[in-house]
């Protein structure tokens, strides 16, 4: 069970990320005609799945442990092998709630893939967060990185999956476990997605975590070069941007001979960002770090459907649907090691 100074900083966190509802302008005074308010936001709309698309609920056991999951599957899955994404939530975060935000069964429509939502368990943090900060949670065959192979193993064999294109993405705490697992088996998971996350070895108990959390840690070298594609944005008071900065450089370090360009834009009548690139010649980019001018701990480009999301964001569901699908394992990459569970 967490201490109760993580458990604080937990609920801390998810009152951070809730978004604040905009104040109603004040009618002018001494005036007979007020100007009408504007007409307010319309909810966002639902969108239902298309025909022989699924979105189903399951529970996967090992000697691990035990985690519900849902798992979304276009309507065109049969017969053809197709990527996987696993999308691991934030603390007071669902696999229901983490997908309305994000909008990531859309885009699986879109680009033809299968999204994985394991839900982490009120026995295992209070507030339903990852434990990417303990020991037992941050290597390979053990605690929740261990059971999140075995279930996506598991999916691989049941769904007609591609493995050389498995992917695995996250928001907060579950991107700091999405880095642990991509770290833990690159010989599973061909990229990484990291949103307002930390680096692997950030942390080792609650109390550096939440130094980690407030002033930001370079954590470990990576055991490996995976593709990593990094969001965060600049005004984040939950985890100190420069994790961002330092999930970056650890990505980096693998890789040699990179060249780098930076790109700046604006969403119409939303943020500015800047895109830094790092790339092999005039190759597939290895390594994107996206930094969002003003946005605070919230999925950029969300949808209003679900919580913790910035909707005047990039886009990051679609920028790191894009940046996955850019990267495959090698048959060679793919070959059981020795020290696999």
């Amino acid at each position: 069970m967490m201490s109760a100074v993580l458990q604080t900083a937990t609920r801390a966190t998810i009152s951070a990320m809730k978004m604040a509802a905009p104040a109603k302008p004040k009618a002018a005074p001494r005036k007979p005609k007020p100007a009408p308010r504007a007409a307010p936001a319309p909810l966002p709309r639902k969108i239902a799945p298309p025909r022989n698309a699924a979105f189903r609920a399951g529970t996967h056991s090992c000697d691990l442990g035990k985690r519900r999951f849902k798992i979304y599957v276009p309507a065109m899955a049969a017969g053809t092998p197709l990527p996987l994404l696993v999308m691991l939530h934030g603390c007071g975060q669902t696999a229901d709630d983490f997908a309305k935000g994000t909008r990531m069964n859309a885009l699986a429509e879109e680009f033809q893939m299968l999204v994985l939502y394991p839900e982490q368990a009120r026995e295992a943090h209070s507030n339903r967060c990852w434990n990417w900060f303990r020991r037992g949670d941050q290597g390979r065959g053990d605690g929740e990185p261990g059971l999140l192979a075995d279930l996506t193993r598991a999916i691989i064999e049941k769904h007609p999956v591609d493995p050389a294109r498995v992917y695995v993405a996250g928001l907060s705490a579950g991107a700091s476990a999405a880095l642990v697992l991509g770290n833990a088996y690159p010989d599973l998971f061909a990229a990484v997605g990291a949103h307002s996350g930390l680096p692997v070895g950030a942390a080792r108990d609650s109390t550096s975590a939440m130094m980690a959390m407030g002033q930001g840690s370079p954590g470990n070298r990576p055991s490996a070069a995976i593709p990593t594609i990094i969001f965060h944005g600049s005004d984040d008071k939950v985890v100190n941007p420069r994790n961002g900065r330092f999930i970056a450089i650890r990505a980096l370090e693998p890789f040699r001979g990179l060249r780098n360009t930076q790109t700046r834009g604006q969403v119409p009548g939303g943020r500015h960002y800047i895109k830094t690139a790092y790339r092999k010649g005039q190759g597939r980019p290895v390594v994107e770090e996206w930094v969002i001018d003003g946005s605070g701990h919230a999925w950029s480009g969300g949808s209003r459907a679900g919580r913790f999301v910035d909707p005047a964001g990039p886009d990051a569901s679609r920028a790191m649907v894009r940046f996955f699908l850019r990267h495959k394992l090698s048959l060679r990459a793919r070959s059981p090691r020795h020290l696999d569970p």
